[in-house]
């Protein structure tokens, strides 16, 4: 039985493995559920890294912008 590592499955992932270690993972998946439950919660992560960042909108950018600037010249002040 292999052991296999946290990196390994990210490796499998990201289908960076050699087909030997592909083929040895896929066979480690299909008796062992835990390893298939922690290849889902990497694929639940590898998922929610890739989902669409919502950027802030003008405004509040340059109300910062500019709450900065006047931090900036209290200090220099």
């Amino acid at each position: 039985m292999n052991n296999f590592t946290p990196e390994d499955l990210i490796l499998y992932l990201y289908k960076e493995t050699s087909p030997e270690q592909t083929a040895a993972i896929e066979a480690a998946l299909e008796k062992d559920w835990t390893l298939r439950e922690k290849l889902n919660v990497l694929k639940d992560a590898k998922n929610k890294l890739n989902a669409h960042l919502e950027t802030p909108r003008l405004n509040v950018i340059l109300e910062i912008l500019k709450y900065a600037r006047e931090k900036v010249i209290e200090e220099v002040s």
